[in-house]
Order: structure tokens, then C-alpha cells, then sequence
């Protein structure tokens, strides 16, 4: 008897009244025979239930070709969604998740994984022991971002508009961390936004569409330290006053090397196919923002590698006889 061939399926998972269509497209091009399934406004209760009724019916074989995508701007919830759904699984019923609330996750890794591709392509070294500041840091790009940051090495601060937030989230980060490598800040006038990007060498602009945070002035007065400014908001206003949203690595200041929001969202997006290839192509397995990063990172050193010039052959000495 021929072995049975399995219709690959994705399943979404939404906290939102309205899935977005962002993945899902991505999804369909990607796999255009891929059957879509979508559940909206989904509670932790009832996405625990939908992949208790997923696993089984199709067996273990089957239960390599199902894919869960767990979206939604509620950041916490998604997360707690992940949670619920990676106790639940049990061999051999186990299936690949992947996890990107509202592209949080990809978006993070990207603009991360651009400003290593700027301090490289600089010679400017990498994060080891340098400042950073993430602008609306206690969002979900900006806590993302600051976690990466900070797991590579960089001393972090986060601003809010409230001090306990700030103060409360890089408390949290520490622990998983197992470091003392991220501060909280309030940040909320020109002035407040100046004093926590004084000392940084790298500032990530994290805010909402259309809300311009960093100011350059600020930048100009308080940022003598700062070689890099990225910005993931495309929306105007901008979230860096200046810095266009097309900008890759363009000098905005003397010394200031800036990252637009599309430059960022270019890389977000082949992190985001390439992350839903893996997850497709892996029997089992939690793909998330460790994972998102490890592929734009790779994706940025080849990057820089291919157009690294080949050193030149030594020349041949002419020998007598």
C-alpha cells in the first residue's frame, strides 16, 4: 500500500477580532496548495482546546504537517497561548508553532540584526560592551529588541512613558538574562528622550505608526556618543526626525549612521518567509523571536561576507634555472 501523502495545513491562531492578512498572504505565497484554517479573538482556554482537536485526526504522521502561526497585538495573551500549547503537546503528537505577534518578533530581529550589519560594514565593532538606548522600549518591538540587544552583549536602556513600567520590565529582563545588563527610564519630553539617549551608542526608535520620538535636536544636544539611529516606524511622522524611512545606513549627523523603517521591514519580511520555510520543513519545534534573530543575523553576515572583496593572490616569484 502506497504511503499516504499528508495536505500540508497551517493554523492561525488570532487574539484579534480580525486576523491580519499580512501572514497570512505571506503564508499563501509561500505555499499556495497549503490549506488555511483561522480563529479569531482566541482565548488562551479555546487555543488549547482548537490543537487538542488538531493533533489527533490526521495521526502522527499527519500531526508533522500541521503548522501553528500565533498572532495578535495582544503580546501577552500570544504568549500565554505558546505556553498553554507547548504543555499540551506530547509525543509523537507534536506540532511546529511558529510565533510573531503583529511581526513583533521578526520585525525586532531585523532591526537588531541591520544595526550588527552597520557597525560591521563600519568596522565600528559589535555589540560587546556597547550603549544602547530603545526608545518606547516596554512595546513589543521594543522589549524584543532590548532582550536581543542585551543577550548580545549590549548594555541596555528602556524608556516609557512610565518610570514603573520601564523600571519594572528591565527587572524582568535581568532575571532572564542572568545579567544586570538592562536599565528603565521615563521618557517622556524632548528633554526626558535627550538624557536617555546621552552615552548611547545605539538608539532604536520602537514607538507606535506615526509618533515621532526622537527629535534631532535631542540627538544633536545629547547624542555625542551615537554612531547608530534605526527607526522601524514608516508612518509619518516618523519616529527620528530626519531620518527617512528608505534610509540604509545613510549618515543623517557627521557622525551618526541612520536605518529607515523599510530597510527594516525588507529584512523583516525574508526573516518572516524564511521562518515560516523552517517551520513547514521541521516535524516539531517553537519558532520565535531566538529563532527569528538566529535567521536575520544569517542573513546579514552572508550578506556582508558576499561583498567582502577576495584578497588578492601573493604573487609568484620568478625562480631561475
Amino acid at each position: 500500500m502506497a504511503e499516504k501523502e499528508f495536505k500540508r495545513v497551517f493554523i492561525f491562531l488570532d487574539t484579534d477580532k480580525h486576523a491580519s492578512p499580512f501572514d497570512i498572504l505571506t503564508t499563501v505565497d509561500i505555499f499556495p496548495e497549503a490549506e488555511i484554517l483561522k480563529y479569531e479573538e482566541v482565548t488562551v482556554e479555546e487555543a488549547e482546546q482548537i490543537i487538542h482537536d488538531a493533533m489527533f485526526p490526521r495521526g502522527p504522521e499527519g500531526a508533522k504537517h500541521t503548522k501553528v502561526f500565533i498572532n495578535g497585538r495582544d503580546f501577552d495573551r500570544a504568549n500565554e497561548i505558546l505556553q498553554r500549547i507547548q504543555k499540551s503537546l506530547f509525543p509523537p503528537f507534536e506540532l511546529s508553532i511558529i510565533i510573531d505577534p503583529r511581526g513583533a518578533y521578526t520585525t525586532a530581529s531585523a532591526a537588531v540584526a541591520k544595526t550588527l550589519e552597520l557597525l560591521l560594514k563600519n568596522d565600528l565593532g559589535g555589540f560587546e560592551g556597547k550603549a544602547v538606548t530603545v526608545l518606547a522600549g516596554t512595546g513589543p518591538v521594543g522589549q524584543t529588541a532590548a532582550w536581543l540587544y542585551g543577550s548580545e552583549g549590549a548594555d541596555v536602556t528602556i524608556t516609557s512613558r512610565s518610570l514603573q513600567r520601564a523600571v519594572s520590565l528591565s527587572a524582568r529582563m535581568n532575571k532572564e538574562l542572568g545579567s544586570e545588563r538592562v536599565s528603565g527610564a521615563e521618557a517622556q519630553s524632548p528633554h526626558e528622550v535627550g538624557r536617555a539617549i546621552a552615552g548611547a551608542d545605539i538608539v532604536l526608535s520602537a514607538g507606535a505608526a506615526g509618533t515621532m520620538l526622537l527629535p534631532v535636536a535631542a540627538l544633536k544636544e545629547f547624542g555625542k556618543k551615537c554612531s547608530v539611529v534605526v527607526d522601524i516606524n514608516a508612518i509619518p511622522p516618523l519616529g527620528v526626525e530626519t531620518l527617512a524611512s528608505d534610509a540604509d545606513g545613510v549618515k543623517i549627523l557627521p557622525r551618526v549612521f541612520g536605518i529607515g523603517a523599510l530597510a527594516v521591514g525588507k529584512l523583516k519580511n525574508k526573516v518572516e518567509t524564511e521562518l515560516i520555510r523552517q517551520a513547514a520543513d521541521a516535524p516539531k519545534g517553537t519558532f520565535d523571536y531566538k529563532k527569528a534573530y538566529e535567521t536575520a543575523k544569517r542573513i546579514v553576515i552572508e550578506k556582508l561576507a558576499a561583498k567582502k572583496p577576495a584578497k588578492p593572490e601573493p604573487a609568484k616569484q620568478w625562480l631561475p634555472g
